[in-house]
């Protein structure tokens, strides 16, 4: 199927106060998040490649050792094998992560 709704599709939380619905093809995967306040996705790594947009509130991100305090609009590219990690602050925030080659564990 070609489109779909993502307010047809379950959240699942993947830790604390961060859910996401994901959709895939053969060789991608987007992951819609909704990070509640003070949400955090601990330090980790994997080998897919990543890519993010921040769509609404604040994201602090933490790649390969450097921190950036992101807001609506700006891009983030995470190489495989690279450690991050994100959390918000006293705000909600939206994201669009797109990974590559697809993360079977987060086909829900």
């Amino acid at each position: 199927m070609p489109f779909y709704n993502p307010d047809e599709r379950p959240a699942t939380e993947l830790f604390p106060g961060i859910f996401t619905r994901t959709f895939w093809g053969e060789k991608i995967l987007i992951s819609l998040l909704d990070m509640q306040p003070h949400g955090d996705v601990p330090f980790h790594s994997h080998p897919h490649e990543q890519v993010g947009l921040v769509l609404e509130g604040e994201l602090e991100l933490t790649i390969d050792g450097e921190t950036r305090l992101l807001t609506p609009g700006q891009i983030f590219v995470i190489p495989g094998g690279v450690e991050h990690r994100a959390r918000t602050y006293d705000k909600p925030a939206k994201a669009i992560d797109i990974f590559s080659p697809v993360r079977e564990e987060y086909k829900f």
